[in-house]
């Protein structure tokens, strides 16, 4: 049996590697790294598949907002976790440029929202409505935003739509940026041990959700306009002033040339899917329990070749 499993896993490769390896390109293909470690997951996952192939691959740290321009000189191939929730007028720029394509949606099915641990409905009555935030403001406090509430909110390369929004729902709060993903993870942890206040920016999917039961603050709903219209909204001097876009998507990217110059490739990237139960746990087995990201990413493939040979086919 262990012979014959052996001889399948080898007639797997040699069919992957057949897929990508005629008459194409060695160079480098360049798949942006970004903030999180979820994109971590989702690019490695990509890039090894591609290294199975036959392809040479480079994982190339961007942020979020500049990989887009990257993009149109192939200083980067792809990227291939793009929230429609977080990169505003980006998407579009990159698009009416000429120089890349969509590649279609990931199958990551996303929440980015004002959260809050469950038991801070006991400390302050009236969560989930977020007009309760400015009666309980001093409870969030710190030294550096006292009398106001301390909004924990994303690293600023990620955005800072919710200074907008505070300033937009006068709400008794200050942003304040976390340093990185780890740190925002620190902060929860340290939070949700203690029963201490807390309420910030956070997402799913992400691994710490099995850890602790997380509320979304009830926002004004979001509508078409409400982020870029004053007219719109509670608000008529201001945007944001309503939550996140709540029917947000995942979505992959590439540079033009991609597809002429490695169509293998590309046909893979495009192919290419993730599932939030997939991500999380994976994401579990690099920040929680310290493993290899690289080795985690090749144990998965491993034992789901039926899920990712197809894509290569």
């Amino acid at each position: 049996m262990h012979a014959l499993r052996n001889i399948v896993g080898g007639l797997t490769l040699l069919a992957v590697s057949a897929a990508g390896a005629a008459a194409e390109s060695h160079d480098p293909i360049k798949l942006a790294i970004n903030e999180w470690t979820g994109q971590h997951i989702t690019t490695h996952i990509a890039g090894e598949v591609l290294k199975r192939m036959g392809y040479t691959v480079e994982y190339v740290t961007a942020g979020y907002y500049p990989q887009m321009q990257a993009l149109t000189d192939n200083s980067i191939t792809a990227t291939l976790e793009i929230w429609s929730s977080n990169i505003g007028d980006n998407w579009q720029k990159a698009l009416d440029t000429g120089q890349v394509e969509e590649l279609g949606n990931l199958g990551l099915k996303p929440r980015e929202a004002w959260m809050y641990p469950s038991y801070m409905e006991e400390q302050c009555p009236g969560l989930p409505d977020w007009k309760a935030l400015n009666e309980c403001a001093e409870i969030f406090a710190t030294a550096e935003t006292f009398p106001k509430g301390r909004f924990l909110d994303y690293p600023a390369e990620w955005g800072t739509t919710n200074v907008d929004r505070i300033k937009a729902l006068d709400m008794n709060f200050v942003s304040q940026p976390a340093g990185s993903e780890g740190a925002i993870l620190a902060e929860l942890k340290r939070a949700t041990g203690g029963n201490e206040p807390l309420v910030l920016m956070f997402w799913s999917p992400h691994w710490f959700h099995a850890l602790a039961d997380m509320k979304v603050v009830n926002l004004p709903p979001y509508e078409e306009g409400c982020h870029d219209d004053p007219s719109w909204g509670m608000n008529p001097n201001a945007t944001y002033d309503c939550d996140w876009d709540d029917s947000a998507h995942i979505d992959k990217m590439g540079w033009i040339g991609l597809k002429d110059k490695w169509p293998g490739a590309h046909k893979m990237l495009s192919a290419y899917t993730l599932d939030n139960a997939t991500q999380e746990a994976l994401m579990h087995e690099v920040d929680v329990e310290g493993k290899d990201l690289t080795a985690v990413i090749n144990a998965w493939l491993d034992a789901n070749e039926s899920t990712w040979t197809p894509w290569t086919q």
